[in-house]
């Protein structure tokens, strides 16, 4: 074990130089990160490689590849990381009246929909100086279960590229602090004078023109796995990438769509559209805030969470 003048001669920078050479793969993008040259990157791999005793990075024709040792270190690095990056942000006093920062939130599109607009009028009103990047967070194609499908964005939040996730989904892994906000349910919007709105039934539904959201194309959602467990189908006459296209093209036709409530009950105020009850029961979902336990120690990103929950902004972004 290092005594005390051991650790001293340390330098935790190294860690930093490790962590970005384990997520890019690549000694370039690591040192464009840091604001280094090249030639700082390899001489801050040559120490860490006498420190740890292992080559860590092995180079290839596809990058940097980490060794097994690498990969064993990887998480605790990470937990150092974020534990000195969160004991330094819980000295700083945040007074959202008076602060000046940018929050980058990572959501699905329906989340961003009512997101923004609710959002941004609460930040007029109690922090000015608070500003939000908000990135649409897509479901891995062809995931087989929750975890995997949303991994890209729990290795956002892991990296730092965002700050806190808005998810459909509660992260198993214990280093998520994780908060719900509602359970979200679906309901049909159609045009203004649409046939289906006089006649709202299980036949005519299933009649109908459908519009889909679906960030791949792929043409069957979650009502598609209902009505097929009764015997019945749809016809997905469009898909469409993101909610507020759906909104568009379902106010400009007879296409009818199942959509998050939240979401449609802002398109009324954009497009001449009528929500609806569903003839069928469609599976809810639950919403959640999803943010690094070390995080929480950032007195701004704390401050943001009880914001987002307190208020009841967000809209699930599940494809339907």
């Amino acid at each position: 074990m290092l005594n005390s003048a051991q650790l001293a001669r340390l330098d935790l920078n190294l860690l930093l130089v490790f962590d970005l050479l384990f997520e890019e793969r690549n000694a370039g993008r690591a040192a464009a990160r840091l604001h280094l040259s090249p030639s700082a990157i390899s001489h801050a791999l040559r120490r860490l490689r006498t420190m740890l005793n292992d080559p860590l990075f092995l180079p290839t024709s596809k990058g940097m590849v980490p060794t097994e040792r690498a990969e064993a270190l990887a998480p605790a690095i990470r937990d150092i990381i974020e534990r000195v990056h969160g004991v330094i942000a819980s000295a700083e006093e945040f007074d959202p009246g008076t602060a000046v920062r940018r929050f980058r939130i990572g959501a699905p599109d329906g989340a961003i929909s009512s997101l923004v607009p609710t959002l941004v009028k609460q930040l007029e009103t109690v922090a000015p100086g608070i500003c939000v990047s908000v990135v649409q967070l897509l479901p891995s194609p062809g995931s087989t279960s929750p975890d995997h499908a949303w991994q890209g964005a729990l290795s956002d939040l892991h990296s730092r590229l965002i700050d806190l996730a808005i998810l459909p989904h509660r992260p198993s892994q214990s280093r998520f602090y994780v908060e719900s906000l509602f359970s979200e349910h679906f309901v049909i919007l159609c045009r203004n004078g649409h046939p289906f709105a006089s006649d709202p039934s299980l036949k005519a539904f299933t009649s109908a023109r459908h519009v889909l959201v679906s960030s791949t194309g792929d043409a069957s959602g979650i009502v598609d796995e209902l009505l097929a467990s009764r015997g019945l189908d749809r016809q997905i006459a469009l898909t469409v990438p993101n909610f507020f296209m759906a909104a568009a093209a379902i106010a400009a036709s007879d296409l009818i769509g199942a959509l998050p409530s939240r979401f449609a009950a802002e398109a009324t105020k954009t497009f001449p559209v009528q929500v609806l009850a569903p003839p069928v029961p469609i599976q809810s979902t639950d919403l959640h805030v999803v943010v690094p336990k070390t995080a929480m120690l950032d007195q701004g990103l704390a401050w943001l969470v009880r914001l987002l929950t307190e208020k009841d902004a967000l809209v699930t972004g599940r494809r339907c």
